[in-house]
């Protein structure tokens, strides 16, 4: 292993270990929420552009995971479109709520929504929509990176409901390369993905004391195709991408 190598995990693994200490209340906040939305039948959507997205895609249709989310998957907001006009995007005022609003969110639904810098226009007016209509807003962001760079900005974790501060530094990436001035290793979305798929874990273990856990089975398990078909015919109505 690399010193470059080693240096990256290490600063990773001491990131999640700090995380499962900073994390613990807001993420018991965050499963709560949750599990009241499960409770009511309610769907959780997941929002994010750019490389932020793929915590949507984490948990959409996922072998573990529970069968009420619904990924905000918009090609323009992604990457695989452009990755120059998708920043552009990301950043203009009054594109988002056409977009929501193909989804079908309601009163006691919930959006978790992912930006790093947290300060972008799409994320914090998905945010604004979301509280218009009763839903809850969970964001997983950077304080350090928002306060930083708002510069008198609105941030999405003023928004939010509760907030998953994901304690990462401005600029995401965290391992120097000695003598150039740069720097290299992101980890917004390894840490992303951890944290929501520890809270949707959560939330499961809570519902399955009740035996109504709506969870995905990997589709090479026995059992997995008449389950995960079950699924899908019950939350298919109110996830386009089913």
């Amino acid at each position: 292993m690399t010193d470059i190598t080693d240096a990256y995990f290490t600063n990773l693994i001491g990131r999640l270990e700090e995380l499962k200490q900073a994390l613990a209340e807001p993420m018991a906040q965050a499963a709560a929420v949750i599990l009241d939305a499960a409770h009511g039948d309610k769907r959780v959507y997941v929002f994010g552009t750019g490389h932020s997205h793929m915590l949507a895609e984490e948990v959409h249709y996922r072998a573990g995971g529970l069968a009420f989310t619904v990924p905000v998957l918009v090609g323009s907001a992604m990457l695989h479109e452009g990755a120059v006009i998708s920043s552009v995007y990301e950043r203009t005022q009054g594109l988002v709520r056409p977009m929501l609003e193909r989804y079908g969110m309601q009163p006691g639904d919930v959006i978790i929504i992912a930006s790093n810098s947290g300060v972008n226009a799409a994320p914090i007016e998905a945010a604004d929509y979301a509280r218009e209509i009763g839903a809850k807003v969970i964001a997983i962001t950077s304080i350090a990176y928002s306060s930083a760079i708002a510069n008198g900005r609105r941030r999405l974790a003023d928004v939010a409901d509760v907030v998953l501060d994901n304690g990462l530094p401005p600029g995401d990436a965290v391992v120097d390369l000695e003598g150039t001035g740069l720097r290299v290793g992101p980890v917004s979305t390894v840490v992303g993905v951890t944290v929501i798929n520890a809270v949707f874990a959560e939330v499961a273990s809570q519902l399955s004391k009740s035996g109504d856990a709506p969870i995905y089975l990997s589709a090479n398990m026995p059992g997995a195709a008449e389950i995960n078909q079950k699924l899908v015919k019950k939350y298919r109505p109110r996830n386009p991408h089913l």
